[in-house]
């Protein structure tokens, strides 16, 4: 694989790989791949490096994902017992740290808003525009070879989590803010963002809200040490570009794994969140057995805030685009049972989302009736010869009437650029506060 070979990182690991090259006999253990623990120090495996999905000839097993990467291509190899744990081995012993899909229960109801939109918005406003420059800063300062704010990332994450409890649908109304020449950054934020949305949905508990957000903010990290005009290339890349680009997987990895007092999760999850479940994603091909519940929750969220993003070489698509491109890839490529669950948690009309009503306004969608997910609160944009109006906020669940006497209802999400709607704008204008101070009238 090409990345074995371009890596930013390479004469520090050829000097590595001369120590790790020269072992005395009595510290290389043979262990079956059954008998492999999180600690072990691989030296050997039972068939040649080069015929290995791994980047590096020895290394540390860090995490459950690591051994059954292992597992799947080794029947045994050969340990150092004198190697030693570069951090301590800490005890599973809470229902935070043995989550899996095993144990989360898919027919649960969420957990109820702990408040509305109207009051939440002006805190996740302030707290969404603080956390992504910080992730801005982040990726700035892996730009210019410097490490990652471990601490500053976790207090970060766990804002966005009690923001996320309060009232999902105001965080997801600003991940619509979105501008393709910072892409990356916003990205991040928005993967963050939509994994503790999807987590919360799960009846996950805050610490393991804090740890799938962490995954997301910290999965593409990476990606600012891959060449920039590589990475933004508006047009299609060159097989070996698109190596490089591939790359960023691998470089990630090595990023979060240097940074002090990182959650393993998001370490394995910015290494594996392009590994598919059927074995063909990148970089190890590990498959289904290799890749961790959180990181399958980044890896579809990760999709589906890509296609509905404008990028330099693509315009975003819909909501309803985006979830039918993730549900044919459900059960194959994407874990089923988290697609839809991810699909239910977003509703029909997602915060955000650009709609039809039946009688021909047009309308900005504000927040999701749990109970009722086909009738949210909408703000009412223009009217059915497409005038701008006073903005307006309707409870489509009041079962209000339209002026034919007919039970107002959507009709379907439309395109913003269609209506000549920047919802940028329309938020800088204060479209929100003016519909929630004319619905009190």
């Amino acid at each position: 694989m090409f990345f074995k070979n371009w890596w930013p990182f390479r004469r520090k690991l050829k000097s590595q790989a001369k120590k790790d090259d020269s072992f005395d006999v009595n510290q290389r253990i043979y262990t079956p791949v059954s008998q492999l623990t999180v600690g072990m120090y691989v030296i050997e495996l039972d068939r040649p490096w080069l015929e290995s999905p791994f980047l590096f000839q020895g290394f540390e097993l860090e995490t459950e994902a690591d051994i059954r990467a292992v597992k799947d291509v080794c029947q045994y190899v050969y340990i150092d017992a004198t190697r030693k744990r570069k951090r301590p081995v800490q005890a599973k012993t809470t229902q935070d740290s043995l989550l899996s899909e095993s144990n989360i229960d898919f027919g649960a109801p969420p957990p109820p808003k702990l408040s509305v939109f109207e009051k939440e918005f002006a805190r996740a406003e302030h707290v969404h525009k603080e956390v992504g420059q910080l992730v801005s800063n982040f990726m700035e300062r892996i730009a210019n070879g410097e490490g990652i704010d471990t601490k500053a990332a976790k207090e970060a994450v766990s804002q966005c989590v009690n923001s996320i409890l309060h009232s999902p649908d105001a965080f997801l109304w600003l991940n619509q803010l979105k501008n393709k020449d910072k892409y990356t950054a916003q990205h991040s934020l928005n993967v963050c963002a939509l994994a503790i949305v999807l987590g919360r949905y799960l009846n996950f508990s805050v610490a393991n809200l804090n740890n799938v957000g962490l995954c997301g903010m910290m999965h593409d990290m990476g990606k600012m040490l891959v060449p920039l005009d590589i990475l933004n290339k508006p047009g299609k890349l060159e097989p070996e570009e698109l190596a490089i680009m591939r790359s960023h997987a691998a470089l990630g990895y090595e990023l979060l794994k240097s940074s002090d007092q990182m959650y393993p999760g998001a370490i394995d999850t910015a290494y594996s969140h392009h590994e598919t479940l059927d074995g063909k994603g990148y970089p190890r091909r590990i498959g289904e057995r290799g890749i961790s519940l959180f990181t399958r929750i980044v890896t579809i969220v990760d999709m589906y805030d890509a296609i509905t993003s404008d990028r330099v070489y693509q315009k975003g698509r819909t909501h309803l685009e985006a979830t039918n491109i993730l549900a044919n890839m459900a059960g194959s490529q994407l874990d089923e049972r988290l697609v839809i669950k991810f699909i239910e948690c977003l509703g029909v009309y997602p915060p955000g989302s650009i709609v039809m009503m039946t009688n021909g306004y047009i309308a900005i969608v504000v927040e999701v009736n749990e109970l009722q997910k086909l009738r949210p609160k909408v703000i009412l944009l223009l009217d059915a010869k497409k005038q701008r109006i006073p903005e307006r906020i309707v409870n489509l669940a009041d079962m209000l009437l339209d002026e034919h006497g007919k039970v107002l209802t959507i009709k379907g999400i439309v395109k913003a650029q269609d209506y000549n709607i920047d919802i940028k704008k329309y938020y800088q204008q204060g479209v929100l506060q003016k519909g929630f101070a004319n619905e009190k009238r």
